[in-house]
């Protein structure tokens, strides 16, 4: 398979999308989320993708911008412009959205409930189950789970502060895990309480 997940710091980043349909604008939308740099290359470029910040460019300028580019994305239906475009980006990162197996870089299915990101990757077998897997996730995980991840990151930053040994900090971390007080207040959605009651347990 040789693939494996990855995320990449993107901010300031120069991207390429060759394409303005559905795959094409998604992916946009999607690079522009992380502040990078994005052209977009393609007919009838949305609106709202310029409005985002997105900068179309002429066809006739390709090279000039693969070059630039730190990540290209292929998504058109052009088979020969797309074979041309990835030996242009040989060296570069690369997307392909028609045929992902001959890029180096796979763009999953991701969705975000609070402070988690998911992502969904079916090797190129159905993209339609990994919709349907997303759904299935979405039900599972709950509000009560969100709050006690931003516990998790609370009770960690006060114990880098008191506690060296990173086994004990873990330890401690499944204590406030399992404590049935805090337990109690994340169920009510009293965030404020369980940070309180973390607070006194390690002072």
């Amino acid at each position: 398979m040789g693939w494996t997940p990855l995320f990449l710091q993107m901010k300031d980043k120069n991207v390429l999308i060759l394409g303005a349909g559905e795959v094409g604008t998604r992916r946009a939308r999607r690079f522009l989320e992380t502040k990078a740099n994005v052209i977009i290359i393609g007919k009838s470029i949305p609106e709202d993708i310029i409005e985002l910040g997105a900068n179309p460019k002429p066809q006739e300028e390709i090279e000039k911008w693969v070059k630039w580019s730190d990540l290209v994305v292929i998504a058109t239906s052009d088979y020969k412009l797309n074979e041309s475009v990835a030996d242009l980006a040989k060296d570069k990162l690369l997307n392909r959205a028609d045929y992902p197996e001959e890029g180096n870089l796979i763009v999953p299915s991701s969705f975000s409930i609070g402070d988690v990101q998911l992502c969904i990757f079916t090797n190129g077998k159905s993209p339609l189950m990994a919709k349907e897997l997303r759904k299935r996730i979405q039900k599972v995980i709950t509000a009560e789970d969100i709050l006690q991840l931003e516990l998790q990151d609370f009770t960690r930053n006060i114990l880098k502060e008191k506690v060296e040994d990173q086994k004990k900090r873990r330890a401690y971390l499944y204590e406030i895990l399992n404590d049935e007080n805090i337990r109690k207040y994340i169920k009510e959605g009293d965030l404020e309480s369980a940070k309180e009651h973390v607070k006194q347990r390690f002072n």
